[in-house]
């Protein structure tokens, strides 16, 4: 986690600074998320199914080898000037393919090691790990690339690399035995499933829409350059600030999970995300632009705590990279539509206005949630979540 996180963050920070320079359009920036994004709608079931039948860690280590391959292509395109933008949303979507296969397995491997009752805490210390790469990885990145943009290209490279090589080392059997090709209801089962549990669907669907609309990391690029006025270092540290928050929200985490009430602080947590997105949109001040930021990251990392320990207590073993590629989904949508989305309503409105309307809105959907998802808003411990559908068919 911290050597693939490290590399992605660089990397990411990069693309974004070279984006915008091109042609200086916020719209250019949601493309590349919109590039992201398509290729995990297309590929979610198969990718599920892979999850399933062969071993995770050989699955998100051939994933992590084919982001080292696209990111040294980064270095290629950078050496070559990095003036098309064509190359980056080519690039972005061989990224989207190479998550849509590795995410799943990827995210079903913490809840199949530990035991049922650390499973909260293991997917914290997890986010931690994430998290501390998330810190350093845009900083640093920024950094290297005012030095030489070709440096962070490099260094991804090599992390991702490693990372693969450790992932490889974890021995784990393939969750369902191989056998005969899986039937269409075998690769149905994961959406069957989610739509079967209300607490799942209610927590996935709640995550896709406010982060959707309440997401601002793709025009960070834009606000820093345009209306707090830095340079790519500042980049770098703003798209730290919200990892800087939700690093501290999952030490608090690790150090004592929540003891009830996780349906009403998940609610909570969404609302705070949002109205941290309106004074981040209204902010003229780098520094409580920063702190803004910080407090979306710590309320984020409570809600996705929340949704992934549910869904992975309330999904069986077998089940969970087809139920993870379905989440997956709706996890990417959620960042890299989002992404597009943040960057098609900039380009109509103006940026702030795209902010604060996707930060109010957010607020609003946390209020009406507990309409439409009473059981979710209901949960109170989540240990003691158990899977609510036995699978009908592996």
């Amino acid at each position: 986690m911290l050597g693939s996180g490290f590399g992605t963050q660089m990397a990411q920070v990069a693309v974004g600074w070279q984006v915008y320079a091109i042609h200086r359009s916020a719209f250019d920036l949601g493309l590349i998320g919109l590039a992201e994004f398509i290729p995990l709608p297309l590929l979610a079931l198969p990718a599920g199914q892979i999850a399933d039948r062969l071993p995770r860690t050989v699955v998100a280590a051939a994933s992590n080898l084919a982001e080292a391959v696209i990111v040294s292509l980064l270095l290629v395109v950078t050496l070559e000037g990095a003036d098309q933008l064509w190359a980056f949303v080519a690039l972005a979507a061989l990224t989207g393919v190479a998550g849509a296969f590795g995410n799943p397995a990827g995210r079903s491997l913490a809840p199949e090691i530990v035991p049922t009752n650390l499973v909260a805490g293991a997917m914290a210390l997890r986010s931690v790990a994430g998290q501390i790469a998330t810190v350093s990885g845009p900083a640093v990145g920024g950094l290297l690339f005012a030095i030489k943009p070709e440096v962070p290209y490099a260094v991804a490279a090599v992390l991702l690399t490693v990372s693969a090589l450790l992932l490889v080392g974890m021995s784990r059997p393939a969750a369902v035995p191989s056998g005969q090709a899986p039937k269409l209801e075998s690769v149905l089962l994961g959406i069957r499933f989610i739509r079967a549990t209300p607490i799942l669907l209610g927590a996935i669907t709640l995550d896709l829409f406010a982060v959707l609309f309440g997401g601002a990391v793709a025009l960070l690029p834009l606000f820093a350059r345009s209306i707090l006025h830095t340079g790519p270092f500042g980049l770098g540290l703003l798209r730290s600030a919200t990892a800087i928050g939700a690093l501290a929200a999952g030490i608090m985490l690790t150090r004592r999970a929540l003891a009830g009430r996780a349906g009403r602080t998940l609610l909570w947590a969404v609302g705070v995300f949002g109205a941290s997105m309106v004074v981040f949109g209204l902010s003229r001040w780098f520094l409580l632009s920063f702190v803004a930021l910080a407090v979306s990251g710590f309320a984020d990392m409570l809600s996705m705590n929340i949704r992934s320990t549910t869904g992975a207590l309330a999904t069986p073993n077998e089940l969970r990279g087809r139920v993870n590629a379905v989440e997956g989904t709706f996890i990417s949508a959620s960042n890299e539509l989002g992404a597009f989305e943040s960057g098609a309503a900039a380009a109509l409105i103006g940026a702030v206005p795209a902010v604060v309307a996707g930060g109010v809105v957010t607020i609003v959907l946390a209020v009406v949630w507990r309409r439409f998802f009473p059981a979710l808003a209901d949960v109170d411990r989540l240990e003691d979540i158990r899977p609510s559908l036995a699978p009908e068919a592996a």
